[in-house]
């Protein structure tokens, strides 16, 4: 290279510099994280929020009958994204029926669930609701992360990484046209309803 030239950071590099680390993991395995747009994520993954008129990140998952499903199957149309901590329990379960009882009044609007459980978790929670939507199973919470949706969590004491119940409305050109982050399970349908209706 040219003496004098200089060339851009990349944002991991970046990220790197400024908070004086290295870019690839420690000798302990330590890796920061980044989100969809490059951002890199604090160790609660909670420095990511999106906001309405972002691109909506990328999403290739396989659903309950272990069909790979992405998100740009569905440009041209909208689609609600929702994310829910465990398949087949009380607020998971009121959310998903929810969203299954307005299904016919949204018109072309698809709906996508999205949860840390396994292929055979969400086919079982499907078949036993009824529910007429993908099921996808993020296994890994990589695309969690990237909507910044997996977050520290505290229970009787104790702490564990988890799902923070959300909701996105994607629209036809697949960008944010809603963002509902910390969701109720009953809020979900009617915030759709509402926001189709704008």
């Amino acid at each position: 290279m040219p003496e004098g030239r200089q060339t851009s950071l990349s944002v991991v590099d970046q990220w790197a510099r400024s908070n004086k680390r290295s870019r690839y993991p420690t000798e302990s395995g330590e890796r920061p994280t980044f989100g969809s747009r490059g951002a890199a994520l604090g160790p609660n993954y909670g420095d990511l929020m999106l906001t309405a008129g972002q691109k909506a990140p990328s999403i290739t998952l396989l659903d309950q009958d272990g069909t790979k499903v992405a998100l740009s199957a569905f440009t041209g149309r909208r689609v609600l994204v929702y994310f829910y901590p465990k398949a087949d329990t009380p607020g998971c379960t009121q959310q998903s029926c929810g969203l299954r009882d307005i299904a016919k009044k949204i018109g072309d609007v698809a709906i996508v669930g999205i949860s840390p459980d396994a292929v055979a978790k969400q086919k079982k929670f499907a078949d036993k609701y009824d529910l007429p939507f993908p099921l996808l199973a993020d296994t890994e919470h990589v695309v969690a992360e990237r909507y910044g949706v997996w977050k520290e969590k505290s229970m009787y004491g104790r702490k564990y990484m988890g799902i923070e119940r959300s909701a996105f409305l994607i629209d036809e050109k697949g960008k944010l046209q809603e963002v509902w982050y910390k969701i109720s399970p009953k809020d979900t349908p009617a915030n759709l309803l509402k926001a189709i209706k704008k």
